[in-house]
């Protein structure tokens, strides 16, 4: 499912893994929240001008849905396979 996300997705995805509360994930850091808020704002004006409910993308709340039926070490591996797909991703660039 990730795979088929565009960057915009996967940086709105990645926000909200960064920053959520639900889940015993080892990348939820202010810093990650920090670097993937600042990359989202560099490639979408919308995210950059308002404040942008999350959950009016359909893909990614299901993506969050999926990930809280997950395991912990499941759920941080695919935090991992994100978080390198998007720095990948911006590598491409």
């Amino acid at each position: 499912m990730i795979n088929d996300m565009d960057i915009k997705d996967k940086l709105r995805l990645a926000i909200c893994m960064s920053k959520s509360e639900w889940s015993g994930l080892i990348y939820n850091t202010k810093e990650n929240y920090e670097k993937f808020d600042s990359m989202l704002k560099d490639i979408d004006k919308e995210y950059r001008t308002t404040l942008i409910n999350f959950g009016k993308y359909k893909l990614v709340m299901f993506a969050m849905a999926k990930l809280m039926e997950m395991e912990t070490t499941e759920q941080n591996k695919v935090a991992l396979y994100l978080f390198n797909s998007i720095k990948n991703n911006k590598k491409n660039d």
